[in-house]
């Protein structure tokens, strides 16, 4: 943790905060008022302990339910959706069971079969999906799962009551039946993508911090801080704890113990934040030829640092976009597949389906430009079997192409060293060129 220069072995306020939500159980509800008077801190202290605790994903806030104690560990489980997420999807409203708003479900069931022929398909830690059946809502909650009641129907007292006991939650919304469970199944797919892209909050823990220095902080204490950590670079903070600088051995090397390092420091330091994808880290570490990157979080303050080994160790297990499931990427390249000629250089040969058409009737340009992106990244793959980022890209459009028209993508590679790669790719229509791109990229070695 940085510490108070003044007072070097205490935390400050805000962080006694953040380290009381950390110690608080998961769905616990936080108000503002509790919190500050339980702490003895005025409202704005705690209100601004709690947006940064948001930031670093300790806490969650929904419209109607308020700041909720989460796990940040779910990442693990992308396709389980919270009963307050679910809440939030189908813009409903709660009828019972509010401490159980963070618990997570596994699945949903349709209620639309007889009470007997329900009951086997329920059981905890799943969401009925129902209308306005009383005795549906009952053994739900009896056997351990959620309530979401659609049309707008409400339910007994009796019901809200047992939802209450067991911490159930049983929500209503105005929903149809069909359309809510379609509005479900698509937030479960969406974050199952979007989860699956490695982010910066995957490779650490928000209170982890290598060490910080401080404006009036000197080359002394840079010294005794490197000392202590092993690390001969550090991100140099003011007194709201936003990143300001960052300080090196070769920064400081020759100056008097003396000197503080805001005359030292490197100002303006390139930053990143928990949502940051590992690979847009690791692109601009290694094009910057930069060792250490500070996280911070919408305010600039500082949130811990990530160094260069971590961020290209972890491009080994980060997955690539196409195989996360239905993005637009993977559904526009859906429909081709590889060939090879007699010189084993790869083609792909697909279809131009009416859903890649724009206004015109013919196939898209942007549709056409991603369709030569993806053919020219797997070329690279093919060749180096490495990650890569795009640096630049050239297209031109020769012709037009019809709805179902048969075409072909033909990437070649026409220059390659150790960290660029350029690539040339047509696509073509009854073996004449009809779009043609010229891309620059710079490999990613996680090596």
């Amino acid at each position: 943790m940085v510490r108070n220069d003044n007072h070097p072995n205490e935390l400050t306020k805000h962080e006694q905060l953040l380290q009381h939500i950390r110690e608080l159980p998961i769905g616990t509800k936080i108000p503002v008022r509790q919190m500050a008077k339980e702490r003895g801190v005025s409202e704005g202290t705690a209100y601004r302990a709690l947006k940064e605790a948001e930031q670093l994903g300790l806490v969650s806030t929904k419209e109607r339910i308020g700041t909720v104690r989460v796990d940040r560990k779910r990442r693990g489980h992308p396709e389980q959706l919270t009963f307050a997420e679910v809440l939030e999807i189908v813009q409903g409203s709660l009828l019972g069971g509010e401490e159980g708003l963070d618990k997570t479900l596994h699945k949903f069931v349709i209620g639309a079969m007889e009470i007997d022929q329900m009951a086997g398909y329920i059981d905890a830690g799943s969401l009925l999906i129902v209308g306005n059946r009383e005795n549906a809502h009952r053994i739900a909650l009896q056997q351990g799962a959620g309530v979401l009641v659609t049309g707008g129907f409400g339910t007994s007292e009796e019901v809200r009551r047992l939802a209450n006991e067991r911490r159930l939650p049983i929500l209503t919304c105005r929903h149809d039946t069909f359309t809510v469970a379609s509005m479900i199944n698509r937030a479960m797919y969406d974050q199952l993508i979007k989860r699956k892209i490695m982010i910066i909050a995957d490779l650490m823990e928000p209170s982890a911090r290598n060490g910080a220095l401080k404006l009036s902080s000197t080359v002394a204490d840079f010294v005794k801080l490197s000392e202590q950590t092993g690390s001969s670079r550090f991100p140099v903070t003011d007194e709201w704890n936003r990143v300001v600088g960052m300080i090196t051995f070769k920064d400081v090397s020759g100056s008097p113990t003396n000197q503080t390092l805001d005359k030292l420091m490197t100002r303006r330091p390139m930053t990143v934040t928990l949502n940051t994808p590992v690979a847009s880290a690791a692109h601009r570490m290694v094009s910057e030829g930069i060792e250490l990157l500070p996280v911070v979080d919408r305010q600039r303050k500082l949130v811990g640092a990530i160094n260069r080994g971590e961020v290209l160790r972890a491009m080994q297990f980060a997955n690539r976009p196409a195989h996360l499931g239905e993005t637009f990427d993977a559904l526009m390249w859906g429909g081709f597949a590889e060939q090879r000629d007699e010189e084993n250089r790869l083609q792909y040969a697909g279809l131009a389906t009416p859903q890649m058409s724009g206004p015109l009737g013919t196939i898209s340009e942007g549709v056409l430009t991603s369709l030569m992106q993806q053919a020219a990244s797997r070329a690279v793959e093919d060749l180096r079997r490495k990650e890569y980022v795009l640096d630049n890209m050239t297209t031109y459009f020769l012709r037009p192409v019809p709805v179902d028209a048969s075409i072909s993508i033909v990437p070649r590679i026409i220059e390659a060293s150790r960290r660029y790669v350029k690539v040339e790719v047509e696509a073509l229509l009854d073996g004449e060129v009809v779009a043609k791109a010229m891309l620059a990229a710079q490999t990613i070695d996680p090596s």
